[in-house]
């Protein structure tokens, strides 16, 4: 079984219609995210989406930004997803990997099921760099996958995941295929580093939080 990558043509041609196949919330919480955006960027100031993927987010903000005079930066490691955002003229586009590259100045940093795609050792470091240049007023709104849950919850809260997939009309072979191919590419998040942050977000293995700087 071969790794779980998004360095795919074929994963990036397919990724848009996947993930809404996979997360039947994702539409409702990309609102909620572009919602939140709207009460910490002020004029003039920048959104950062870190590990924009085919940069739905980042075309979900654009509005906002031209509104404030301000401007979306995408970050994106995979060279196959940036392709996929030729159409986005007004947004700024890096191609880098977010632990490797120095983080841009910013109102709002959003991370949008990126965090579980980086590898643990890097994720309070990269916690740590957003905070550092973080404007005051600014804040960090972060969607992940978590590990949170103990018990026959948790086992729960695994066939909730799938029983919403199959309902999108996931296939279940397709969908135990890419949980193997996951094994050492997504590691869910602990919160527990997490102590000021506000949850705004929490259904089955997934949640979101705000952190206010």
């Amino acid at each position: 079984m071969k790794s779980w990558t998004f360095e795919s043509r074929d994963v990036a041609d397919k990724f848009d219609k996947h993930v809404r196949e996979q997360l039947p919330w994702y539409d409702m919480i990309t609102d909620a995210v572009v919602y939140i955006t709207r009460n910490y960027l002020t004029e003039g100031n920048r959104v950062v989406d870190i590990g924009a993927s085919t940069g739905n987010l980042s075309r979900k903000l654009l509005p906002l930004a031209n509104e404030r005079k301000g401007k979306v930066l995408a970050i994106e490691k995979s060279l196959q997803m940036i392709c996929k955002m030729d159409d986005m003229e007004d947004v700024g586009v890096i191609h880098g990997d977010i632990t490797e590259i120095d983080i841009p100045e910013a109102q709002v940093y959003i991370l949008f099921l990126t965090m579980m795609f980086i590898p643990v050792d890097k994720r309070q470091k990269l916690l740590d760099a957003i905070q550092d240049k973080v404007k005051v007023g600014g804040c960090l709104i972060i969607v992940d996958k978590i590990c949170d849950h103990s018990g026959y919850f948790s086992t729960v809260m695994k066939r909730l995941t799938w029983h919403w997939k199959i309902q999108q009309g996931a296939e279940a072979e397709d969908i135990i295929n890419k949980e193997m191919s996951l094994a050492g590419v997504q590691i869910p998040m602990d919160n527990y580093f997490l102590d000021d942050a506000k949850e705004f977000f929490r259904m089955g293995e997934f949640a979101g939080w705000v952190i206010e700087y």
